[in-house]
């Protein structure tokens, strides 16, 4: 009867002195948590592939804020990727030995580091385009784009590698029991990623979007009172200007999404550095399926596989 309660209870039952303890959960929470989580990860990666597809495959979607939302749908579809070992950690045990943990936890802090340096992006390009619009076209190119956006990977890759260095040289060493995964930390890093990651990124974000806010309301308000007066080159601008609006807005609920997300997230990393998952990653196609026809119009595309026909990168997406 004891070795049978043991086996339940142990990571590794063979190792009885120092494999870690499986924690007390009922069959129903255990059930539960696989059904929800599974879910979520089938969603998030199904989703966000959609996503990636849609921006690749069809040319005028080939715009500097899409290549911003591609690289945010790259991040979100490997964050569900990750689910998958955050599904295998249900039970409380890692089973893939101490280089795939560090492995496992470093890729999970560079995508999410890398989706925080996307909002940064996003939010930038929202700024331009409402706040300097004519100086948008020059200053937001394509090439601009792709440099920000391979710099901000390049930088999250290299800055968790330095940060979990001492991970690599000697996985498992911060480990009190086999079948744990978790990183060796201390304070200095754990500021850096606060400040670097949460409190820098999250300023900048409130302030490039309360700064967008207040001159689409001020245009907003423009608009309307010349509307009269609005001659039919005038009412051009006006569409123009609201079609800008509205992917303010649009961006704005993926960014007040992503906060509100991204908050409680770096309160439990801070206190459970190995919970990786970021809420937002599944939400924010959603989102765009609400405000983006563009979006929906896609989706009919791939689900229908008219994809699959030679000339369906150049249809009229827009």
């Amino acid at each position: 009867m004891m070795e049978t309660l043991e086996e339940v209870e142990l990571c590794f039952p063979q190792l009885l002195n120092t494999s870690c303890k499986r924690p007390k959960r009922s069959h129903f929470e255990i059930i539960m948590s696989y059904t929800i989580l599974s879910s979520i990860t089938v969603l998030t990666v199904t989703l966000n592939l959609l996503v990636i597809i849609s921006i690749s495959h069809f040319k005028q979607l080939h715009t500097p804020t899409n290549l911003l939302l591609l690289s945010l749908a790259v991040s979100d579809f490997f964050v569900g990727l990750l689910m998958f070992f955050q599904i295998m950690l249900i039970d409380g045990c890692w089973y893939l030995g101490d280089l795939l943990c560090v492995l496992y936890l470093c890729l999970g802090y560079i995508i999410t580091s890398t989706s925080v340096g996307n909002m940064v992006l996003i939010c930038a390009d929202r700024y331009v385009a409402i706040c300097h619009p004519l100086h948008y076209s020059t200053k937001v190119t394509q090439k601009r784009v792709q440099v920000c956006v391979s710099l901000c990977w390049i930088f999250s890759v290299i800055f968790q590698i330095l940060v979990l260095k001492d991970n690599f040289e000697q996985p498992g060493s911060a480990i009190s029991c086999t079948g744990e995964c978790v990183a060796v930390s201390n304070n200095i890093t754990e500021l850096a990623h606060l400040v670097f990651f949460f409190i820098g990124p999250v300023t900048v974000i409130i302030v490039l979007y309360m700064r967008v806010f207040v001159v689409a309301v001020s245009q907003a308000r423009a608009m309307r009172s010349h509307i009269v007066a609005v001659t039919l080159q005038g009412s051009v601008k006006v569409n123009v200007k609201k079609s800008e609006i509205k992917a303010a807005r649009t961006l704005g609920v993926v960014v007040v999404v992503f906060l509100i997300c991204l908050c409680p997230y770096y309160i439990v990393v801070l206190l459970a550095p190995d919970t990786l998952l970021n809420a937002s990653s599944g939400l924010n196609p959603v989102i765009y399926a609400f405000f983006y026809p563009w979006f929906r119009k896609c989706l009919k595309l791939i689900v229908t596989l008219e994809i699959l026909r030679p000339d369906s990168c150049e249809v009229n997406i827009l």
